[in-house]
């Protein structure tokens, strides 16, 4: 009997949450029995923009003694807890956003200059002359 520690989805649509289970490797993700729940994972940011994740390390390391095996997504975060090492596609995701986040200024720079020289020409078009009010 194979186990794994993956997510168990629980929530609700537009609102999910996951708990970390423990269950057999081949057991479908909700009607699955489920041997022991070890933490649980919100990827919904909260007020202060963070994403929680609570995981009992005791009961994490008693079944990675008995030969569970963490899936990918698990193991990223716990890569990103300091539990594993840090595992590969989290570089690679940071990467991506940091070069996102570099052009992204860039881009509302350009789109501020084009709004101001925009609203420059809207003003100068609705502004009356004044020399045509001293001819008259």
């Amino acid at each position: 009997m194979a186990l794994a520690i993956r997510f168990a989805l629980f929530g609700c649509t537009n609102r999910p949450f996951f708990h970390i289970v423990v269950m057999e490797k081949r057991r479908a993700q909700r009607s699955g029995k489920i041997k022991e729940m070890i933490g649980s994972y919100d990827p919904m940011p909260n007020q202060d923009n963070q994403k929680l994740v609570a995981v009992d390390f005791q009961k994490l390391q008693k079944w990675l003694g008995f030969g569970a095996v963490p899936t990918k997504h698990v193991a990223e975060l716990l890569g990103l807890g300091g539990f594993y090492p840090i595992h590969p596609m989290s570089y690679i995701k940071a990467k991506r956003k940091r070069k996102l986040m570099e052009k992204q200024p860039a881009d509302m720079q350009a789109k501020e200059e084009t709004q101001e020289t925009a609203a420059i020409q809207v003003n100068e078009d609705t502004q009356p002359d004044s020399t045509e009010d001293a001819s008259q």
